[in-house]
């Protein structure tokens, strides 16, 4: 049936992935979007010009030795989630590139959000694909984003996503960015204040703060800054921080498995990739995790989805 297109224009990486439906492999290409030096985030003017000019880059180096492609339809993150009002104008550039090879081909145009296309790579990635046929709990962890959702099939979109908790403050990479470019880090810090966390023998017991399931982290950058002052090793304060947001990440979770106790749960978004936080969900509540390319922002999960929207069934992408 040929190939069906996922594009992800997110608030920091431009991504696209092609499916064959075929052969069953994806293969595509992402990019993250240029912060500048010490900044902690990115506007979102300059997010929607770097995508821009991003995007046809990304096109020429996927698809490179594979012209030409049969097309089959083609989806797209257009918000980051369910959620009534949800919107960003960085997915403005996907689903303008997207609406104009649709009418150009003739092809179908499938929209997803954000977090839609998070869970689905992860699920694809982790050879668990039928969780989409079920209900299950998805925690979605990223600079923009600490939710935990369940998640129902539904026959229009695949799956639907309803919020169970998520952080009252600080999102989980709002702090790991924070405290690596406090660190001296480039952003986005996440990998880099693992490794630096690793240099660390000391042992923190960090006591999350939870109200109705919903945590604060507000207060990990208070205590890492006040850790900074007081002439403490990078090595550990970048292992506190790694160690605090795990524990209200793993006190969400246990909160969530004492009311769904026999619901799969799965992890998805950036901060997912983190190895401590790996070892510890999968051990403590039995945390689904994909490889770490399948945690990160991808178009991947957008091009899945739009293959079984547009009648794939899904005994064949198992």
């Amino acid at each position: 049936m040929g190939l069906t297109l996922g594009l992800d224009t997110s608030n920091y990486t431009s991504s696209l992935a092609f499916f064959d439906t075929e052969k069953k492999e994806i293969f595509g290409q992402r990019r993250l979007l240029p912060v500048k030096e010490g900044e902690k985030g990115i506007r979102q003017n300059d997010a929607v010009f770097h995508h821009t000019q991003a995007m046809p880059v990304l096109f020429e180096k996927a698809l490179e030795g594979r012209k030409p492609i049969t097309l089959s339809a083609i989806g797209v993150s257009e918000k980051p989630t369910e959620m009534k009002g949800s919107y960003m104008p960085c997915f403005s550039v996907g689903m303008t590139i997207a609406s104009c090879i649709g009418s150009l081909t003739g092809k179908k145009v499938y929209r997803n959000t954000h977090q839609q296309n998070h869970i689905a790579a992860v699920a694809y990635g982790a050879n668990r694909m039928d969780l989409l046929e079920k209900e299950f709990i998805a925690f979605h962890l990223s600079g923009g984003t600490t939710e935990a959702v369940l998640c129902s099939p539904n026959p229009e979109s695949v799956f639907s996503c309803r919020l169970l908790s998520s952080s009252s403050d600080l999102k989980a990479g709002q702090a790991i960015d924070r405290i690596g470019v406090l660190l001296g880090l480039s952003f986005p810090a996440g990998a880099a204040l693992d490794t630096l966390s690793q240099e660390s023998q000391r042992e923190f017991h960090p006591r999350p703060f939870l109200r109705d399931g919903c945590p604060s982290l507000s207060g990990i950058q208070n205590q890492c800054e006040k850790m900074m002052a007081n002439g403490e090793s990078r090595a550990d304060i970048a292992k506190f921080c790694i160690d605090s947001v795990c524990a209200a990440v793993l006190a969400m979770a246990k909160d969530l498995r004492k009311k769904m106790p026999d619901l799969p749960m799965i992890f998805s978004g950036g901060v997912t990739a983190n190895t401590q936080m790996r070892r510890l969900l999968s051990a403590e509540v039995g945390g689904i995790f994909a490889p770490a390319e399948f945690s990160t922002d991808h178009a991947i999960g957008s091009a899945i989805l739009t293959a079984l929207k547009d009648g794939i069934p899904l005994s064949e992408i198992k």
